[in-house]
């Protein structure tokens, strides 16, 4: 026995089709084999879902096995084990090994996810590893708009940044934060909040606040500033002040607002600089 149904709704019309209907109990219909898409005003396939087997009861669909696509710039990928779609308002309920893979390299994975196509938002507040080729992030919750290229990372934020990612001996910086950590691909920025640390080597760095950017075509970090109460410790020294700013290309780093500066000299003990 073979459905097809199609409907429309706002500016996308959508096409659901099932086939081999299976014994179900009563008020309920079970199918193998499950799709469903959604087209923009060309035609053009904006999106779909497929699952090996589908159980509708009323206006939701419980599915097995799933593999999701967004036809947009850059192409998307979703799976994830089981899954439900309400008919009503479009909203994609995922579960247990949820990956998101984008055609760039970068993957998003967890174990739940909700999708809402029509607002180009997809939420989780699970545990969360992203992952692309200079980086690894690890955090509780996730906000992001796949198309809009912005995401947030709620809590509890572990990055892992290769400074060289072309080198496969590439120096690791490892930045935590409480959270959240937003990330604007447009803009190559990445910034941490509340009770930031940076550490690579024997260097560390603590602030309030820290912004990255980084060099679109290298992909290394071109920029990063500190604000609020930023404490540099390299080796034996330490610096004080409100503001830090790292240019990478001229390797020069700049502090500002009353920055002190405290060296250990050899042989003289501590030797304080500035305010």
């Amino acid at each position: 026995m073979n459905k097809k149904i199609i409907w429309v709704w706002g500016l996308s019309f959508f096409s659901f089709a099932m086939a081999t209907t299976l014994p179900a109990e009563e008020g309920k219909q079970q199918f193998e084999g499950f799709n469903l898409a959604g087209y923009k005003e060309g035609g053009q396939k904006a999106w779909d879902v497929k699952g090996d087997t589908a159980d509708v009861v009323g206006t939701t669909i419980s599915l097995t096995n799933i593999v999701a696509n967004v036809y947009d710039n850059p192409l998307i990928n979703l799976t994830a084990k089981t899954g439900t779609v309400d008919q009503t308002n479009g909203l994609i309920h995922l579960e247990k090994n949820v990956v998101i893979t984008s055609e760039t390299g970068s993957q998003l994975k967890t174990e739940s996810l909700d999708w809402e196509r029509q607002k180009d938002l997809v939420k989780t507040n699970d545990r969360v590893v992203i992952t692309d080729e200079k980086a690894t992030a690890t955090g509780t919750g996730v906000v992001a708009h796949p198309n809009l290229k912005t995401a947030q990372m709620n809590k509890d934020v572990t990055v892992k940044v290769k400074t060289e990612p072309e080198k496969p001996n590439s120096s690791v910086v490892t930045i935590t934060c409480d959270g959240p950590m937003e990330v604007d691909q447009t803009k190559q920025q990445v910034v941490f909040r509340k009770n930031v640390v940076a550490v690579q080597e024997d260097r560390k760095l603590k602030a309030d606040r820290m912004e990255l950017y980084f060099d679109s075509e290298t992909k290394q970090i071109k920029e990063l500033i500190c604000l609020g109460h930023v404490v540099i410790t390299m080796g034996e020294n330490t610096s004080y002040s409100e503001k830090a700013v790292y240019n990478a290309k001229d390797q020069k780093l700049v502090l500002s607002g009353q920055p002190k500066l405290i060296l250990l000299t050899e042989g003289e003990g501590v030797a304080p600089f500035g305010n």
